[in-house]
This record gives structure tokens, C-alpha cells and sequence, in this order.
């Protein structure tokens, strides 16, 4: 592995606490196609592989049924008028990407499965767009995480090797994600994936929060760090 020079973020659970939102998107798609909603602590177990793979499994329908289309554009709807009612930041998160903005030869990325669309318009409501180098969501490339695909992509955009991207994320996708495309890989205990399943996934490192996460990177840009070799 390399010194990081670019660190590349998951997006929900992550670098936002989302939940409020993507389940009250979720119950009214339910709702409004007669669909009983589902508790805040199912669907969020669901979170992480796409919006089509989400409202399949809140309704338990296969993810090629055309109903499942339907209640897609009705979460995406939803969530595109109501984008953040609930979401907060999570723990230490602006304070991670001020820092880690202000080292010297660091770029900012962010790698989610979420929709392009309701990606962009939390971020741009969030006001933040302009501080990542390059964003990669949900249909912009043929596959997604836990397919590395999306990290190599995300990494040549940035310009840096894949073992020197730093992948940071909460589910057990984004851990898989880094390992198959040769990058470092942080594992954030948020609460949306169970913490035994991120260990499995094997991260090089856990974290509560973010908060943690500047200190780590540049520990491994230190020239006397002993650099894990795979």
C-alpha cells in the first residue's frame, strides 16, 4: 500500500445520519400503493445497495417486478422534495473533511450507491458539492459497490493509484468494494450495518466516528509508518 493522497467517502450512514429520510421516503411509497409501512429498524438494514434494491426488499418483491419500478419512482419522488427533514451529519464528519481538505496533496471523493438524483440534490442542499474532486452515484456506471468498479473509476478520475485511496464507509459493500480494488479501507461503526459483519469484511481499520479519520490518514503518510503490504 501507498501514503493516501485521496480519500473517498460513502455517503449515507457515513458521511450523513439519513435514516429519518430514506425511511419516511420509503413508508410512503409503501403507503401509497397500499403497502404497510415498515419499522425504522428494517429498512434500515436495507440501506446500502440501491434505491431499487431497498424498495424491493422493504416490500419483499423481487428487484425485477414491475411494481418494484413503481415504488421506486414514488421513494425517489418523495425523497427529491424531501431531502432533508431528518438527515443530520454524522458524528465528526465536517470536521474530517475540513481537515483532511486542508493536507497537502489530498483530494476528496465520494463513491455511494444512492440514486445520481437524490445524490445531488442532498448534496447541493447540503452545500458541499464543491469540496469533493469527483462524486460517483448510484446508475452512473454499470455496476456499483461491492463491485470495485466504481472505486477504480473513482480513483483514476482523482488521479491517484489505487493504493493510495483511502475507501471510508459503513457498510459491508463499501469494505469488500476496497479490498477488490486494492485501496485502503475504513470501516465507520454508524449503526447501519452490524459491527461483527464490517470486521469480516476485513477494513485495515474501525472507527466510532469520524472524527478519528484525519488522524489515521496521516499516520499512513508518514514516512517512518510501516505500510501493509497484501
Amino acid at each position: 500500500m501507498l501514503p493516501p493522497t485521496a480519500v473517498v467517502f460513502d455517503l449515507d450512514g457515513t458521511l450523513l445520519d439519513s435514516r429519518g429520510d430514506i425511511v419516511a421516503a420509503i413508508n410512503h411509497a409503501l403507503l401509497t400503493t397500499g403497502r404497510p409501512p415498515q419499522p425504522a429498524q428494517v429498512i434500515v438494514r436495507f440501506v446500502g445497495d440501491g434505491p431499487r434494491a431497498l424498495c424491493a426488499r422493504s416490500a419483499r418483491l423481487p428487484e425485477d417486478a414491475p411494481e418494484t419500478d413503481a415504488l421506486m419512482k414514488l421513494f425517489l419522488d418523495y425523497y427529491a422534495e424531501h431531502p432533508l427533514d431528518f438527515t443530520r451529519w454524522a458524528p465528526g464528519a465536517l470536521e474530517a473533511i475540513d481537515t483532511l481538505s486542508g493536507m497537502e496533496n489530498m483530494q476528496l471523493g465520494i463513491l455511494t450507491n444512492k440514486h445520481r438524483t437524490t445524490t445531488d440534490v442532498v448534496l447541493a442542499s447540503l452545500g458541499i458539492v464543491d469540496r469533493f474532486q469527483v462524486i460517483v452515484a448510484g446508475g452512473d456506471l454499470p455496476e456499483k459497490k461491492p463491485d470495485p468498479q466504481p472505486l477504480l473509476f473513482a480513483a483514476q478520475r482523482l488521479g491517484s493509484p489505487p493504493a493510495s485511496v483511502v475507501m471510508v464507509g459503513d457498510g459491508v459493500q463499501d469494505i469488500l468494494c476496497a479490498r477488490r480494488a486494492g485501496t485502503w479501507a475504513v470501516a465507520v461503526e454508524s449503526g447501519f450495518s452490524p459491527v461483527e459483519s464490517l470486521i469480516q469484511a476485513g477494513p485495515d481499520v474501525t472507527v466510532k466516528d469520524l472524527s478519528m479519520l484525519p488522524g489515521i490518514v496521516q499516520r499512513w503518510r508518514e514516512p517512518t509508518t510501516k505500510i501493509k503490504l497484501r
